[in-house]
């Protein structure tokens, strides 16, 4: 049997963690991607599966970087763009990353553009 990589141990941690989350009409998820250049976010209805709101580093006019200052304006533009849809409070969704570095400044971003998690 090969041994997991990184990647499989995340995506494994990731669904231990949705058994428990789900994004609600009232309550969507927040979640978080990063990979080794690049951040984003989503807010996510499950009841619906729709993407409600969504944020990139690779988007043009963000200008983000794919580091913990980019994550920080990630977070910002997801909160706001959340807010103009009406949105006011999430659950968040670490996606099996720890909660440090980029995944705790994007989640301090949108924390103080006003999101409530």
């Amino acid at each position: 049997m090969p041994s997991k990589t990184r990647t499989d141990m995340r995506a494994a941690r990731h669904r231990r963690v949705r058994k428990r989350i789900s994004g609600t009409p009232e309550r969507p998820r927040l979640t978080v991607f990063k990979s080794l250049k690049h951040v984003s976010a989503q807010i996510i209805d499950d009841t619906a599966g729709n993407t409600l709101a969504a944020a990139s580093t690779q988007e043009k006019d963000l200008k983000a970087p794919g580091n913990k200052e980019g994550a920080k304006i990630i977070g910002q533009a997801i909160a706001e763009r959340a807010r103009k849809k009406g949105i006011e409070t999430v659950v968040f969704d670490r996606a099996g990353f720890k909660y440090h570095g980029i995944v705790a400044s994007l989640a301090d971003g949108a924390r103080e553009a006003g999101l409530k998690f």
